[in-house]
Formats: C-alpha cells, structure tokens, sequence
C-alpha cells in the first residue's frame, strides 16, 4: 500500500468533512485500512475537523416516562461496592471423622538411611531439620503402596468420596 498525492488530498479533504476513519478507509479502498487512515492523519497533522451536526428535531422517546405512581416498588439503591456484593448462604460443612490417635513407637522412626522396603516412608517432623524421621512401622504384606495403613488412609481419599464432595460443592455454587 502507498499513499499517492492523490490519495493524501482525498483524505485531506475527506477528513476536514468529518468522515471517520473507518468510512474514509472504506472510500479510498485498494488496501487501505482504518488504522492506516489514523496513522496517516497523525503524520500529516490533521485535526482540525468539522463536526457531524446534530439532527435538528430532537429524537421521539419510544417509551413514554413512567409517573411516580407507576414506578415499581422502592428497592434499597445498588450503587458503588454494594452493586455486586453477595448474599452468604450457610454451607452445609462436611463432617470429618475425628483422626486416630495413633502412637509411633520412638524405637520405630527411622533415618533414610534405615529405612528399608517393608517400612512406611511417611515424613514426620521438618525435613531440614537433624531431628527429622520417617514413621518405619511395618506395613502388612499385601500393600501396596509406601505407606503403613493408618497413613495410607490419610494419603489415599476414596474416589466415591471425592467425588460426593465435588458434587456438592457444585449444588452449593449453583444455588447461590
């Protein structure tokens, strides 16, 4: 795209008008765009415009003004930070079984360096620290996984559980 003499006048002229960029860029066509109108009328600098007149019979109102009385009813104003504040609904609060005491015998917590395959590898106590041990307890021979069954059952959410919390939380969302 280049802009000739000829293209540079038309938009003068087009632009002390007061077409829009859009419509001028629409009339010089040939790969001209808005934004290249815009850029060009910067370049040149093109500000002086003649402004669209208004329409002389003001515009005829298709709703006619409610009267006081035909208002609805006076509800309390939503303006400013209490537009979109949010009515808080109680939430039914899951009930949690209340956690086993389960004693690990001191004898039992073992470094990484004791730690051996039939031991459970649950971390306990602040990994940066010398003090720190992983439980060791035996773990019954048909498990699977790293952990002794008390902190298995703590790792390891059933997926029918998970699953009910999911759903209502997404009751609880779309009744609020």
């Amino acid at each position: 795209m280049s802009w000739t003499d000829e293209k540079v006048e038309l938009l003068r002229k087009l632009w002390l008008e007061g077409l829009s960029a859009s419509q001028i860029a629409s009339t010089l066509s040939n790969g001209i765009t808005r934004n290249a109108v815009i850029g060009k009328v910067h370049r040149l600098g093109l500000s002086g415009r003649v402004k669209a007149s208004a329409p002389a019979v003001p515009r005829q109102r298709t709703k006619p003004l409610r009267t006081p009385a035909q208002q609805r009813p006076s509800a309390p104003a939503m303006r400013g930070n209490t537009a979109l504040a949010i009515k808080s609904l109680p939430v039914e609060v899951p009930r949690v079984q209340p956690a086993e005491d389960v004693v690990i015998a001191i004898s039992e917590c073992v470094t990484i360096m004791d730690l051996k395959e039939a031991m459970c590898r649950w971390p306990l106590g602040d990994p940066t620290s010398s003090e720190f041990r992983f439980c060791g307890s035996r773990k019954p021979l048909e498990a699977t996984g790293p952990y002794c069954a008390y902190h298995s059952r703590i790792a390891y959410q059933p997926l029918q559980e998970r699953r009910r919390e999911r759903d209502r939380e997404r009751r609880a969302q779309k009744s609020a």
